[in-house]
């Protein structure tokens, strides 16, 4: 039986990568994102050049959305060998700064599409006694300590307790589900712009989008920083390496390990 792998945020970024480099191992590919247009556009391409892949819109900060994907995915192929809770966005302010809508947006999608993902699938996967995969999508910031990105940290650094907890009760009840946490560095993708996906119910009014000079910086500097970043094909290549070695914590730059020490030792100390 062919490995059926789920991603969200497939259509972009290392969603997009993810979904390449699965459906060239020769798996079957469920692909999931709230942009219909490349989501759609990404199934023609995998398709043309012989995938299987089944492609459903999805807003995975929506509970209904993320059980609608499972049970498509269940309906036409069977089970899920592995699932990338990937999804994510990013908003950029002082952190005493950010609206109610700013922590609704960025939560509902980083940290609330993980959960939705683990209490939809993780049933499934563990009613096939098979061996299975989850990658949950986090981030660098998830493991360290630093101005900026409040908002994007905090699901972050929740995305990796809720999947060391996950992997720990995994292993507690000798489950066959082997859990992996993807903590990247700069990568070349779009979540700078990912404002362009923020749901109208959850936009600020005008007046409360100024950033302060600082954040404006910080932005600029992330869209250099970016530029110079991995592909999604080479964070790809870390996820498989990961998941054929049973590594837990995934990192793509070896040159941060110093910062997630000096958290570490500040903790200790």
């Amino acid at each position: 039986m062919k490995q059926v792998a789920v991603i969200t945020g497939a259509a972009s970024g290392i969603g997009r990568g993810m979904a390449e480099r699965f459906a060239a191992e020769g798996m079957i590919v469920v692909l999931a994102d709230v942009e219909e247009k490349p989501l759609f556009r990404l199934r023609d391409d995998l398709q043309a050049n012989g995938a299987t892949v089944l492609a459903v819109k999805t807003d995975v900060a929506n509970a209904q959305d993320v059980e609608n994907l499972a049970t498509r995915t269940i309906e036409a192929f069977g089970a899920v060998h592995i699932l990338c809770n990937n999804a994510g966005v990013v908003c950029s302010r002082l952190i005493w700064e950010h609206t109610i809508a700013d922590w609704e947006w960025v939560l509902g999608v980083n940290l609330w599409g993980v959960i939705h993902g683990i209490r939809t699938f993780v049933p499934q996967m563990l009613s096939q006694k098979t061996e299975c995969h989850i990658v949950n999508t986090a981030s660098i910031l998830g493991l360290i300590r630093s101005p900026g990105q409040g908002i994007y940290k905090v699901s972050k650094h929740g995305v990796v307790a809720l999947s060391e907890t996950l992997a720990d009760e995994l292993a507690q009840i000798n489950s066959l589900i082997q859990v992996h946490v993807l903590c990247p560095g700069w990568v070349q993708t779009g979540i700078l712009n990912t404002e362009r996906n923020r749901p109208d119910s959850l936009q600020n009014p005008e007046t409360e989008v100024d950033h302060d000079a600082g954040t404006e910086s910080f932005i600029r500097n992330a869209h250099v920083e970016m530029q110079a970043g991995l592909s999604p094909a080479e964070v790809a290549e870390h996820v498989v390496n990961a998941i054929q070695n049973g590594v837990f914590y995934i990192h793509t730059h070896p040159e941060h390990k110093p910062w997630i020490q000096a958290r570490m030792e500040g903790i200790i100390e």
